[in-house]
């Protein structure tokens, strides 16, 4: 347990990790944004958020949350200061992220400590925001920010942003991490990238005709330590990369078997399991922090 859940004052909140289980682009809008389609999977696994408010208004981080992110421009502190603002409030907060999720490897971290922070607080400085409202403020940090606010796995649309929710059947993965960090602007800018892909539906994903990922030939040609784990992984099951960064995973109907998979992996790779879940970890602790 971390130091600052023992502190006086101090409060401690999820932020988990996601998948996409595909990714397509089917179009870029007028203002340079691209509209994509994907599936967000929300995991038992993340970072962890420490929290305590203050009486003098201060926004302080404690630590880096990403190494080399200046104080002003962490998401976690954004994220705070944003709803601070909209809040129109005197109180402010110390802030503390213990990181698991890999930055980079599209797993959310970021966005999911950014969303952390605007529910974790919106409860803590008693504002009783709605989720919309929270959301829509997430939407200006990022994206993948309203999706975790929202806390339910969802098809996505638009930017990302124009949620409905999704039933998964259960699942485990082995998640993995290549080390490769590659900014999404530059993938997005790629003239490699396939971005008029036909408009899908919810029934072409849960028919199975959709797995793929725009990026993942992009990357896989671009970096060798990507089209390493892509083949390691292959001797397991049908690798897939999440998001627009470097990490992958592999899908398993149960635990044991993922379990037994990555057992069954090479050394050199840094792997992990973890499971797929209906509702995030974040909004499960919610009732018990009322």
């Amino acid at each position: 347990m971390s130091r600052f859940a023992l502190e006086d004052g101090w409060s401690e909140w999820p932020a988990p990790a996601k998948l996409n289980l595909f990714l397509q682009i089917t179009g870029r809008r007028q203002d340079d944004y691209h509209q994509l389609q994907t599936v967000f999977r929300l995991l038992d696994w993340g970072d962890t958020l420490y929290l305590r408010v203050r009486g003098d208004g201060q926004i302080v981080r404690h630590g880096e949350s990403v190494k080399g992110v200046a104080e002003a421009d962490d998401l976690v502190v954004r994220a705070a200061r944003l709803l601070q603002s909209e809040a129109k409030i005197g109180q402010g907060t110390d802030i503390s992220v213990e990181k698991r999720i890999p930055a980079g490897g599209g797993f959310g971290g970021g966005s999911s400590d950014a969303a952390t922070v605007l529910v974790g607080l919106n409860q803590l400085w008693g504002l009783g925001l709605s989720l919309d409202r929270l959301a829509a403020l997430g939407l200006q940090l990022g994206a993948d920010v309203p999706v975790f606010v929202r806390g339910e796995n969802a098809w996505a649309e638009g930017v990302g942003e124009e949620l409905t929710p999704i039933r998964l059947p259960p699942a485990w993965y082995v998640l993995a991490d290549p080390g490769i960090h590659v900014p999404t602007k530059d993938l997005f800018q790629a003239p490699d990238l396939t971005r008029n892909a036909a408009p899908a539906k919810i029934a072409d994903f849960v028919s199975g005709n959709l797995l793929g990922n725009a990026f993942e030939p992009i990357l896989r040609r671009r970096e060798p330590a990507i089209e390493a784990a892509f083949a390691t992984l292959s001797q397991i099951g049908t690798p897939r990369l999440t998001g627009s960064g470097s990490g992958c995973f592999v899908e398993f109907t149960d635990r044991a078997s993922a379990e037994a998979a990555l057992a069954g992996l090479p050394e050199g790779l840094r792997a992990w399991i973890a499971a797929g879940v209906d509702r995030s970890l974040l909004h499960e602790a919610l009732p018990k922090k009322r």
